[in-house]
């Protein structure tokens, strides 16, 4: 809640902030630390508004529907991380990066 106040304070009435953060499957419970990595993405749109944004779009084009987020050491698993080091790194490397939201907000104007 923290860092969207503080975005929504520096930024100029009609600013747009851009979100892109790992998404979490429909229906798990959000972990408070997102230990995990990935973060439920009515979460996400929930701090941005209640900091005062206003949703604008959406977009899925860095959308992975390879990501499972079942993976030990979390989203890090996967490419460019490769937490595991060597293990069973083709297998991530064909799943790809993480699966992520693309949310554009704006702050109102008045």
């Amino acid at each position: 809640d923290k860092i969207y106040k503080e975005f929504f304070r520096v930024l100029k009435p009609g600013g747009v902030l851009g979100v892109v953060q790992h998404r979490e499957i429909i229906g798990r419970e959000q972990d408070p630390e997102a230990k995990s990595g990935y973060v439920l993405e009515t979460e996400v749109i929930k701090m941005a508004e209640k900091a005062g944004f206003l949703m604008d779009s959406r977009t899925n084009i860095n959308a992975n529907p390879m990501d499972t987020k079942d993976y030990e050491k979390g989203v890090w698993t996967l490419p460019p991380v490769y937490r595991l080091g060597d293990v069973d790194r083709e297998k991530y490397k064909k799943i790809g990066e993480s699966d992520r939201m693309t949310l554009k907000f704006i702050k109102p104007t008045n």
